[in-house]
C-alpha cells in the first residue's frame, strides 16, 4: 500500500471530462470553454499529452467519479507543474490535433 501512495504523489489523474466542451464546469470540465473540444476520447488526450512530452499511463477501463458507469478511461500523467497547468497544455495540444484533423477532411 505504501508504494501505491508514493506512486500517485508524482502523478496526476486526467479525465476526458476535463476537456469536454459539451460539459459545464459543474459536470467536470476543468479548462476554459475556449480550449475545450466536444466529446474528447481518452486516446486523443493520451496522444496530445505525449506530443507535449508528458509521460503518461493509460487506464482504459476507469470511470469518472461523477459518472462511474461510463468507462471513459483516465490518464496518469507524470506531474510537471500544477494540475491546471498540465490540463491547459494538454487542451491546447488537443485543439491543434483536432484542427489538423479538420483540415485533412
Amino acid at each position: 500500500m505504501e508504494e501505491e501512495n508514493m506512486r500517485n504523489q508524482d502523478k496526476i489523474i486526467i479525465w476526458p471530462d476535463y476537456f469536454d466542451s459539451t460539459k459545464t464546469r459543474r459536470d467536470g470540465r476543468r479548462i476554459p470553454k475556449s480550449l475545450a473540444v466536444p466529446s474528447p476520447k481518452i486516446l486523443e488526450i493520451k496522444d496530445a499529452a505525449e506530443k507535449i512530452g508528458l509521460e503518461c499511463e493509460l487506464v482504459p477501463d476507469a470511470g469518472y467519479p461523477k459518472t462511474p458507469w461510463l468507462k471513459t478511461g483516465m490518464l496518469l500523467v507524470k506531474k510537471k507543474g500544477s494540475k491546471d497547468q498540465i490540463a491547459k497544455r494538454i487542451a491546447k495540444q488537443l485543439l491543434r490535433i483536432r484542427s489538423t484533423q479538420q483540415q485533412q477532411k
